[in-house]
């Protein structure tokens, strides 16, 4: 299958789901998808496709929160970026851990600095904040506010 195949076979598969898409370079797109299908959609790309999946990125964009799965299909040299936009109050979104045992530890730390429930997630526990961390306070968010007035962050959270 070459570049348009795949790209036509997926807007074939998930019509229903696709809100945008951006043909950006002859390496990237971007396919921005109902967050309903990121299950479906991964394991078509991971399974059927033989994409690897890269990483996830979390964004706070003031107006919602926005995932953006990395996949990378390398026979064709692409990257296809997932986006979907969550509720900025209640983000939730199926995991994609129990189709990529990868995207395990990303998932964790988009949920702990920026809130986002993976539903179906194995082990969403704390990677990288300390312990006394208060539980609903996500430092990556757009409106967050320092919480210990003793904190010293000029390295990061």
């Amino acid at each position: 299958m070459n570049r348009e195949e795949l790209l036509k076979s997926i807007k074939i598969k998930f019509k229903q789901s696709i809100k945008d898409f951006l043909d950006k370079s002859e390496t990237r797109v971007y396919f921005e998808i109902d967050p309903k299908d990121i299950k479906e959609l991964t394991e078509y790309l991971f399974m059927d496709i033989g994409a690897r999946f890269n990483i996830a990125s979390g964004i706070d964009t003031r107006f919602n929160i926005e995932i953006i799965y990395h996949f990378t299909i390398e026979r064709l040299n692409l990257i296809i970026s997932i986006r979907v936009k969550l509720d900025r109050d209640k983000p939730k979104v199926d995991s994609i851990t129990p189709l990529i045992k990868g995207a395990e530890w990303i998932e964790r730390e988009i949920h702990e600095l920026i809130g986002v429930d993976f539903t179906g997630h194995p082990n969403l526990k704390r990677l990288l904040l300390s312990d006394d961390w208060p539980e609903g306070v996500y430092p990556l968010r757009a409106d967050y506010k320092e919480w210990d007035k003793g904190a010293i962050r000029d390295r990061g959270v």
